[in-house]
């Protein structure tokens, strides 16, 4: 009776090349990279070569076409190692299957090659100083000149800000909500698009995040993804991916903090014996490991539904990003109380786990919002 809760083999193949891809070339250097803050591009592109670039872009594309749930593996794989970097690369997918579901040919063809092979890096800006959760209200906007929109405004807390090549840009094109906002592809090198200073953050040391600012850039109209006033719509279809990614990372990096405990509190000994001897230890690690597979169980859940476009899907999707990174956040916090003043150290990867998951309950969409999504929905049925 458990087979039909069972990974494929295909999908076992798929998280085994991405946990030996991580255990090769992420976990060896994530400390370094969170201590120098180190943008590990040459690390981001060689995940490309394994179609970690295009994970749910159609194969006509250059993509490898895969499901949510794979892309769950891949991205809960790679956070094993470096969650700041895994999530860095869930945002390029997610611009890139943007273009790829919507984009017409033209825009297809002149981004999805090199967004494949990440000679390019993509990112998703909807967030603005003024426009945080809520979305709708942004103010950027584009008023359209010939052939041409001229784009002004400001995107805030852009991962891969002043990095990346293309910015995947929500846009005021009409009426005030969310009706009136469009999607623009617009070029890092296009007059008048410029970046502001890094932000200085907790954690997410690995990847680049700035403000992104755009003065009366000029915008070929060939650079929109589906119509006019479809923006907000776009948008939120690629959270409710974006959402299950983040919460993936959450579920790897925990997990890596819960392997690590269990070893540690092994090894460890405080009156005579080794901690994990305790009572309060294995408690502790049991209550740990049983939340991370219940969150574990909806988050991959619900990727399947996002995959098979069921009508509950982004109340499944907000549901397990809510619970995803919660848990992450609260086995961390635990994995560090049972490494005792040890794991405040940069010596060891438990801190870096802490501060790194922290994020993950505001971006996305925060856990306030995902509740409030979750009992619309409901109030709704």
């Amino acid at each position: 009776m458990t087979h039909q809760f069972d990974l494929t083999d295909d999908q076992r193949q798929i998280q085994e090349m991405a946990q030996k891809f991580t255990a090769d070339a992420i976990t060896p250097h994530a400390a370094e990279w969170d201590e120098k803050h180190v943008f590990p591009r040459d690390t981001i592109k060689a995940a490309a070569e394994l179609g970690f670039a295009a994970i749910y872009v159609s194969e006509e594309s250059g993509g490898i076409g895969l499901g949510r749930l794979e892309s769950a593996l891949i991205f809960e794989a790679m956070a094993y190692g470096c969650p700041s970097t895994s999530a860095f690369i869930s945002i390029h997918n997610m611009a890139a299957w943007m273009i790829d579901r919507f984009g017409a040919q033209a825009v297809k063809d002149k981004y999805l090659p090199s967004l494949v092979t990440m000679d390019r890096l993509a990112s998703y800006c909807l967030t603005e100083p003024g426009s945080g959760s809520d979305a709708a209200a942004l103010k950027t906007r584009a008023v359209r000149d010939g052939d041409h929109y001229i784009v002004t405004g400001t995107k805030q807390f852009i991962s891969g800000g002043g990095e990346n090549d293309l910015y995947l840009t929500m846009v005021r094109t009409g009426e005030d909500g969310p009706k009136g906002i469009s999607c623009l592809a617009i070029e890092k090198d296009m007059p008048g698009v410029s970046f502001g200073a890094q932000e200085r953050k907790l954690g997410w040391h690995s990847q680049p995040t700035a403000q992104v600012m755009l003065d009366n850039v000029r915008v070929p109209v060939e650079n929109l993804v589906g119509a006019e006033g479809e923006g907000f719509r776009i948008a939120m279809m690629g959270l409710d991916g974006g959402r299950l990614n983040i919460g993936a990372c959450s579920l790897g990096g925990a997990q890596r903090c819960l392997d690590e405990t269990i070893r540690y509190t092994q090894e460890r000994r405080q009156f005579g014996k080794a901690i994990a001897d305790f009572q309060n230890s294995q408690f502790m690690l049991a209550d740990m490991a049983t939340e991370l597979e219940a969150a574990r169980a909806l988050l991959y859940l619900a990727a399947a539904k996002v995959t098979a476009g069921t009508g509950d899907k982004t109340r499944f999707a907000a549901m397990a990003k809510r619970l995803a990174t919660d848990t992450g956040s609260s086995v961390v916090d635990r994995a560090l109380q049972l490494h005792g003043g040890y794991g405040y150290l940069m010596d060891y990867p438990i801190e870096r786990f802490w501060r790194d998951l922290r994020v993950h309950s505001i971006l996305e969409g925060t856990n306030q919002v995902m509740r409030m999504i979750v009992g619309r929905e409901l109030l709704r049925d």
